[in-house]
């Protein structure tokens, strides 16, 4: 054969010819209907077996294509929030209302297909947010009796958790009572209350929580549900009801939020949600039903699992809410390796061996949540315990590990004085370890301690100046500096001489600074700061010496940032700083005020500035500002502030801008003060209703509420009736007439404004001062000859009865 006709490829060897004489004949078993068919036909069987992607069958094509244009729009509408009506009469709602019932109505019956489509799936998420309370009450109503497969799956997983997410709002205007209207319909029967269906959805859970908590895709979902009955608790963590992965796919999806201008801002506004009091009583079924269904080792055996981890620290923070901790077989007390249960043995312990397991979730980037949960939820004795086993001893390697630092910090929030006084002898030497690891947090958490139980403070503060090696008061003038780049002082004097170099540099060589050379603040020192401004009197000094001793051009540029210009905030607002040196901060900056004005964040200082300033202070800093004026009108920023300033006013007449200045700051304070007063009595009514758990916190809310102004009418009441049984203000009510100002009798009987009013009113108060003796005397004679009013002798009431 020519060569070019060959074919490529192995040759394949012949296939052995088959021997039919040796061939087996097997009889095959036939039914009676196939006995009448030959023997070599077989009728196929069929199993029907779930299919785990479409467990409920696939979307139609068409349909498909329909909520795509459903998605489209949805999307037009979250990102453009803008009434498409130009017409005022017109509700900008009414067409979206419509676009809704008429796509409602297509997911009639395919809820479950819907949910179970990698792309029907997201639109159900974005839909789920415009929905009102009956159409959600509808959809959970759907999809009842099937959550324990749809939360096993991996897009229909999703939904639910969104729709946990977003029934919030509608269970807790269940718990205050607002139900909306259901029409009566014969054919679907009766529609059951969002309240009754998540305690019908937890009851399906219910019996297969361990595993579910340990399924990929299931383990969400329970937390969200979770999430849902005690949203107290872990409320504001995202890591805890979704995952990393999960997160930022979703944060390219885009907006998602209601469609209808009503909702806007919704989400906002309700932070603290009432909850029916049976989502507590199911939420304690939960951790009765885990502890009960899993050993000792196995509830370990979750902790160490990346999946059930996070739902096992809501368990035991439910476990803590609920008081059940302390008992002997807790899920704390399965993880601790039975800390819990030696303290009820003996009350006296103060340590245990130390354990291996816990220690390996301590440096666990999963498990040390867990840990941290307990920390935090555990009592006394048992924290005292974990301290003094696991802790203590090892802080100067943990507070340098990355994922244990956290522990650790989480742990200087609980510790008693003597605890906090042997953790900063144990860590003396290794502070300056800890800032080179940035382990700032460990520092920062150490110092809010001791400024809290106000022990310990000349060692935290002594700690700080040995981590950023500031010796002697020279060197500890730079405090703000070192602290606010998180650099030592040898570090950040090289850093400043660099920057200064290559500043010269490139003015020799003619070219323009280099933006990259600047030195910007880190966030982690200005907490660090600030955190050392919450300090008592005596030890609070090495930020504020440090700040007075900066010139007035850093001290600007810090006030331009967004994370330094919280320090002058916490300065100001701090009750351990000293009014002197609030005040004189205060004046520092006198002649600054239009730099500092004219800036994003230097328009906030300026602003906390002025409320702390008295009147007098008000009107130096006003005084300052008269030749700025047109300047501060057209800044951006500048022109919010010269409203409160009203340099006209000034100008005209100093008194009565003094006096617009007093009351304005009086009704700010007492705004303050009824503000204090309702954030006490809402506290108060949550605490009672948690207690007590028979009426929900917002209805206790709104009776204090109701309460309040009775109560201050009532004060007024009795302010009034003492002013009229007061015998001078009877005297002065008879000669001069109630109701009338004392500034009405020096005024002009043609109107006293402007120039020449001023000069009037200057001329009267030379004329009444050479006429105060007379007054006097005859005001003291009145007083003198006013009859008693309180005195119910009858010749007195005769001599009333003459006089009048």
């Amino acid at each position: 054969m020519p060569r070019e006709n060959r074919k490529r490829g192995k040759k394949h060897k012949k296939k052995p010819e088959l021997d039919y004489n040796k061939i087996e004949i097997q009889d095959v078993p036939q039914n009676e209907e196939s006995s009448q068919q030959p023997s070599w036909i077989r009728q196929a069987e069929y199993k029907e077996e779930l299919n785990p992607e479409a467990p409920y069958g696939y979307v139609d094509n068409d349909v498909k294509a329909y909520f795509r244009t459903v998605d489209v729009q949805i999307r037009d509408w979250q990102e453009n929030r803008v009434a498409q009506a130009d017409d005022a009469d017109i509700d900008p709602n009414e067409d979206r209302h419509m676009f809704f019932v008429a796509a409602l109505s297509e997911m009639s019956g395919k809820e479950k297909q819907l949910a179970t489509d990698p792309d029907c799936s997201l639109i159900l998420e974005r839909i789920a947010h415009s929905m009102d309370d009956f159409v959600r009450r509808v959809f959970l109503d759907s999809l009842a009796g099937s959550f324990e497969v749809l939360s096993k799956h991996r897009f229909a997983s999703h939904v639910c958790q969104t729709m946990f997410a977003v029934v919030k709002d509608t269970a807790s205007r269940e718990a205050r009572g607002i139900i909306p209207d259901v029409p009566e319909s014969s054919e679907h029967g009766e529609l059951r209350t969002l309240t009754q269906l998540i305690l019908d959805i937890c009851e399906e859970f219910l019996p297969s929580l361990g595993t579910l908590i340990m399924d990929p895709f299931a383990s969400h979902v329970i937390r969200s549900l979770l999430v849902l009955l005690t949203p107290h608790l872990a409320a504001e963590d995202a890591a805890v009801l979704r995952s990393k992965k999960s997160f930022h796919w979703k944060a390219k999806q885009g907006s998602m939020s209601s469609v209808f201008t009503g909702d806007k801002g919704k989400g906002k506004e309700n932070r603290s949600l009432s909850v029916p009091p049976k989502f507590r009583q199911v939420a304690r079924r939960f951790v009765q039903t885990l502890r009960k269904d899993l050993n000792d080792n196995e509830v370990r055996a979750l902790a160490a699992d990346k999946v059930a981890c996070p739902a096992l620290k809501i368990l035991i923070e439910m476990e803590a809410d609920h008081g059940m901790s302390n008992d002997r077989g807790s899920l704390m007390d399965s993880v601790t390796m039975g800390v819990v249960s030696a303290c009820l043995d003996d009350p006296s312990l103060n340590a245990v061996e130390p354990s291996d397991y816990v220690n390996t979730h301590l440096r666990d980037p999963t498990s040390s949540h867990l840990l941290e949960a307990i920390i935090t939820h555990s009592s006394e004795h048992v924290f005292s315990v974990l301290w003094n086993s696991h802790l203590r001893g090892k802080l100067p390697r943990l507070a340098i590990h990355p994922v244990a630092n956290f522990v650790v910090s989480r742990a200087f929030d609980r510790v008693s004085g003597i605890q906090l006084e042997e953790a900063l002898e144990e860590l003396q030497g290794s502070w300056n370890k800890i800032l080179q690891a940035t382990r700032i947090n460990v520092m920062r958490i150490a110092i809010d301690r001791a400024a809290k139980l106000q022990a310990c403070e000349q060692g935290v503060a002594e700690a700080v100046c040995s981590a950023f090696e500031l010796t002697n008061e020279d060197e500890r003038k730079h405090t703000v500096p070192c602290l606010l780049h998180l650099m030592t002082l040898k570090d950040y004097q090289a850093a400043i001489s660099s920057i200064h170099e290559n500043e010269a540099n490139s003015k020799k060589a003619g070219r323009e600074k280099v933006k990259s050379s600047r030195l910007e603040p880190a966030s982690y020192g200005a907490q660090l700061l600030q955190s050392l401004l919450r300090l008592s009197e005596p030890h609070n000094g090495l930020v504020i010496n440090s700040i007075n001793s900066l010139p007035m051009e850093e001290r600007i540029k810090l006030a331009h940032n967004s994370y330094s210009s919280r320090i002058y905030d916490v300065l100001l607002d701090s009750p351990s700083v000293p009014q002197k040196a609030k005040r004189k901060f205060v004046m520092d900056f006198i002649g600054h005020y239009h730099l500092l004005v004219d800036d994003r964040f230097g328009s906030h200082v300026v602003d906390r500035c002025w409320d702390f300033a008295d009147t007098y202070l008000k009107e130096k800093i006003a005084r300052s500002l008269i030749s700025y004026d047109r300047n501060l009108i057209a800044s951006y920023y500048g022109r919010f502030f010269v409203r409160h300033l009203q340099l006209q006013l000034l100008q005209r007449d100093s008194n009565e801008w003094k006096n617009v200045q007093t009351k304005l700051k009086k009704q700010k304070e007492q705004e303050k003060l009824d503000a204090a007063v309702a954030a006490s009595g809402t506290a108060q009514a949550a605490t009672k209703s948690k207690s007590n758990n028979e009426a929900p916190p917002k209805k206790q809310n709104e009776k204090a509420e109701k309460k309040e102004p009775k109560a201050q009418k009532r004060k007024r009441e009795v302010q009034e009736a003492g002013k009229e049984e007061d015998e001078i203000d009877a005297v002065f009510n008879l000669a001069i007439g109630k109701g009338v100002k004392r500034a009405a009798l020096h005024a002009d009987d043609g109107g006293g404004g402007g120039v020449d009013g001023t000069k009037k009113r200057r001329r009267r108060k030379v004329d009444d001062g050479l006429q105060q003796d007379d007054e006097l005397q005859t005001i003291l004679g009145a007083i003198k000859d006013a009859p008693d009013l309180n005195d119910p002798s009858p010749e007195k009431k005769k001599k009333r009865k003459r006089e009048s």
